[in-house]
């Protein structure tokens, strides 16, 4: 197992690494108790569909952070309170949502990073549709899995790529 990659603040990070870091265009809300989050990430995209999500949250995370390319679309909720309990359980260090999540009193509970464009009450269909580890493009970046994410309550940036 590795060594969890300790948050540091994004706009240390934009100090250290200039143009070469990419920072997240978004922006997001913070809805998880850890407000300050890093690690490797992992990559889902799927629309009004969190069978995928929930699966993944429900493997082992070691300290990565779980990227969903949910389009932005608000309709339906992404995450809710008992996969983001599932991520905690299984050694998850966050979600990052470009979309919408629920439950999010219960959320911010947890020992968790969340960060998503909003919140609905609305359930997602569970059908395990979408796609898996593969690079997304949103908030003006590109996120492929394996990339360095450190998030807090000023943004979203990925390392340089090696």
């Amino acid at each position: 197992m590795t060594e969890p990659v300790v948050a540091k603040p994004t706009a240390d990070l934009v100090d250290e690494y200039g143009k070469d870091l990419r920072v997240s265009t978004l922006q997001m809300r913070d809805f998880g108790g850890n407000k300050s989050f890093a690690g490797p990430i992992a990559t889902i995209r799927c629309h009004l569909d969190n069978g995928l999500v929930k699966a993944t949250l429900n493997s082992p995370g070691e300290g990565r952070v779980l990227v969903i390319d949910g389009e932005g679309d608000l309709a339906t909720a992404l995450c809710g309170d008992l996969i983001a309990g599932a991520a905690v359980k299984n050694n998850w260090a966050g979600i990052i949502v470009n979309g919408a999540i629920r439950d999010s009193a219960a959320i911010g509970a947890l020992p968790l990073g969340c960060k998503a464009l909003g919140t609905t009450p609305a359930k997602s269909a569970k059908d395990s549709a979408g796609e898996k580890d593969i690079p997304l493009s949103f908030g003006g970046i590109i996120w492929k899995p394996g990339d360095i994410l450190h998030a807090d309550l000023d943004g979203v940036v990925l390392l340089p790529e090696n």
